[in-house]
């Protein structure tokens, strides 16, 4: 499952694909506990600028602040972990719902 409840607010695994047209969810990357959330990103993976894309987009896509959205796994990596403080499991979960 791409979204998990932690203390303070949940996790999202994203799987990242740098370099796109424009930055837009497509799809759902694997299956079962595995499953990511596919992004495009616009951004190109230099010097972090995806990352950031990333952060901006997960925010607005989930109705925080970028402050309330922190890469904790993956910086270098296609597939991330993002831990949005803040946001229940249940809103994430019928926002994405609606979204994939």
């Amino acid at each position: 499952m791409m979204l998990r409840e932690v203390a303070g607010g949940v996790t999202l695994a994203v799987r990242a694909q740098p370099g796109a047209k424009k930055t837009a969810i497509v799809g759902v990357y694997g299956e079962g506990d595995a499953a990511q959330l596919k992004i495009a990103v616009q951004a190109p993976p230099v010097e972090g600028r995806a990352n950031e894309a990333l952060i901006a987009f997960v925010a607005e896509l989930l109705g925080v602040s970028k402050k309330s959205v922190e890469l904790v796994g993956g910086e270098l990596s296609r597939s991330k972990v993002f831990v949005i403080r803040g946001a229940t499991l249940e809103k994430a979960q019928l926002l994405l719902r609606h979204l994939v």
